[in-house]
């Protein structure tokens, strides 16, 4: 019976240990990132973390106007069509969220056009790998894998105070989400909304 246990304990150490040592380099990395004073604010499309409101709506009113982008799903996005850029014809939402009226994280949605559940070239796990290799084309290498599980896989990259997320959407199959945050900002954020 002590065997058991001792071998639980050593079973949970190892399995905690590098998730825990994996949390201390990501927050070492932000804060690396942070002190480094780099700022690093391109989005895409002329995007800009730290844009204000009326900026961003005459930016996208100006490629509405050049035919580049759309009123996405709801009228409550911005729909863009990537022709050319990844594998496949890929549809594309993003709206920005506000800080203090400028752009502090932007939310992009990925999912190929021709997707469909019985598609296995369109699924999720190659849009994902699509968009990371666009993403280090576009912003560099430098993305690592975070992964608490197989399913649940993402890649980071932190440049100064810009972060980059990839991941899978784990609620809607063939969608692929990108996320940016202007770190410098996010604390706030987060002290704000843990108020209301």
């Amino acid at each position: 019976m002590r065997r058991i246990l001792y071998y639980l304990i050593f079973v949970i150490v190892i399995v905690t240990v590098p998730a825990c040592s994996k949390k201390q380099q990501y927050k070492r990395l932000v804060e690396r990132e942070l002190a480094s004073g780099v700022r690093n604010d391109t989005l895409f499309l002329n995007l800009q973390l730290g844009m204000t409101s009326e900026d961003f709506y005459k930016t996208c009113w100006d490629l509405n106007k050049a035919g580049l982008i759309r009123q996405g799903s709801g009228n409550t996005t911005v729909a863009y069509e990537m022709k050319e850029e990844l594998n496949f014809v890929t549809n594309v939402n993003f709206y920005p969220s506000f800080y203090e009226d400028m752009i502090y994280e932007m939310p992009v949605q990925f999912k190929y056009k021709a997707w469909a559940p019985w598609n296995k070239q369109l699924q999720s796990d190659r849009l994902q790998l699509d968009v990371l290799s666009l993403f280090e084309e576009w912003y560099g290498k430098g993305f690592f894998e975070v992964a608490p599980d197989a399913q649940k896989k993402a890649f980071v990259k932190v440049d100064g105070n810009r972060r980059i997320s990839i991941y899978k959407d784990h609620v809607e199959e063939g969608t692929v989400w990108a996320v940016f945050t202007d770190l410098s900002k996010e604390e706030e954020v987060k002290a704000l909304t843990s108020k209301e």
